[in-house]
């Protein structure tokens, strides 16, 4: 992960990342998160269970729901080596347990390794977990990415959200 914070829009795919989750709790919104990673081969599917495991508990601990309808859902998973990442929309919205208490409708997930190595650096994690918060907060970002239509779209306002 030796990318420079103007460039971590590049480790979000398309094909890890929705427009429209339709669960209508957030074990469900999980299911069809880590199915997203499966099918976009970022994630093999021998780790799905864990990581929807490893997703739920860890929302049972502490909710990931930041406010303003956004969710970080973060965990260590066995067997990564390196972290992925998608941007996902409720367009309905769930219940999350958020700090203000609104339901959440932007999603950024985030799964990473257990431990430091070739293609996992903690501290540019952190850096990368700091961005992603930024965005989570800024009152553009979360009015565009509602008009996003693409996949790619997501990923595109990624990147324009991420400066020159």
């Amino acid at each position: 992960m030796q990318t420079e914070a103007k460039e971590y829009w590049k480790l979000f795919k398309p094909a890890g990342c929705s427009l429209k989750l339709s669960g209508t709790t957030r074990e469900e919104a999980f299911a069809e998160l880590v199915e997203n990673f499966v099918k976009a081969k970022s994630l093999d599917a021998a780790l799905g269970g864990g990581a929807l495991r490893a997703l739920i508990e860890r929302e049972n601990v502490a909710s990931t729901g930041v406010g303003q309808g956004v969710a970080i859902p973060h965990v260590k998973l066995a067997g990564l080596e390196e972290p992925i990442f998608s941007l996902s929309l409720h367009p309905l919205g769930l219940e999350w347990a958020s700090l203000d208490g609104a339901p959440v409708t932007i999603l950024f997930v985030v799964l990473r390794p257990e431990r430091p190595g070739a293609r996992y650096n903690p501290e540019r994690h952190l850096d990368m977990m700091r961005w992603i918060s930024q965005l989570g907060r800024d009152g553009d970002f979360r009015r565009f990415v509602a008009g996003v239509t693409t996949k790619k779209g997501l990923v595109d306002l990624l990147r324009e959200m991420s400066g020159p």
